[in-house]
């Protein structure tokens, strides 16, 4: 299997866990924290030297995209059913997301540097995790993202959505699940690979490693 679809395999697994994760939160009002952090990691990390290096590393990716592999390899393959529709709108809703700020120059250099405060700011609380930091990455998505004219609708428990730490963590693993759609598209990712490059796309899934 080609580096390429190995390489596009890491990136739908983050975009898949992101949308799964915002399903969670949504309905749940939590998700697991073993899940969030690598996708927060990732929008923080735009100088690496490997794909796998952005979910933690040749050692570590594989298990940081458990959850959004297992979640990818059944929309796409046989089992879809087993699936929540949620997941899968959100998954599709944000690469459609993603197209739109392509087109942006102006919103992805403010993207680029609302991160680099990001960084800094990641050296005081250290961990991607914490509530400010997840404030602060939600913020950067309200600011630009939801300024264009597609927003993602996030259906779930009223009673979750409308508590700001969980509206928050919705709104981060949307940056998260771009984040990983850009990559996508950067490596060669196109929306109707789903359908017919299922085949090396899947092995590239059960490949994870």
């Amino acid at each position: 299997m080609s580096t390429q679809y190995n390489d596009q395999a890491i990136a739908l697994s983050a975009l898949f866990q992101a949308a799964e994760l915002v399903s969670q939160l949504a309905k749940n009002g939590s998700a697991p924290e073993a899940y969030l952090r690598p996708l927060l990691d990732s929008i923080l990390k735009t100088n690496v030297d490997s794909t796998d290096e952005i979910y933690g590393g040749h050692w570590q990716f594989s298990e940081n995209l458990q959850l959004g592999n297992t979640v990818c390899q059944k929309t796409i393959g046989k089992d879809k059913t087993s699936v929540n529709p949620d997941t899968i709108r959100y998954a599709l809703s944000i690469l459609h997301l993603e197209s739109k700020l392509a087109k942006q120059p102006q919103m992805l250099s403010d993207l680029g540097q609302r991160i680099g405060q990001l960084v800094r700011q990641k050296e005081h609380y250290e961990d991607t995790i914490h509530p400010n930091m997840i404030a602060a990455i939600s913020g950067i998505y309200q600011d630009n993202l939801s300024k264009l004219n597609f927003r993602i609708q996030v259906h779930g428990n009223s009673r979750y959505l409308q508590q700001s730490q969980v509206s928050d963590q919705v709104r981060a693993s949307l940056l998260a699940g771009v984040r990983a759609a850009m990559l996508w598209r950067q490596l060669g990712g196109r929306r109707w690979h789903l359908v017919f490059k299922r085949k090396p796309i899947l092995t590239a899934l059960t490949s994870f490693k």
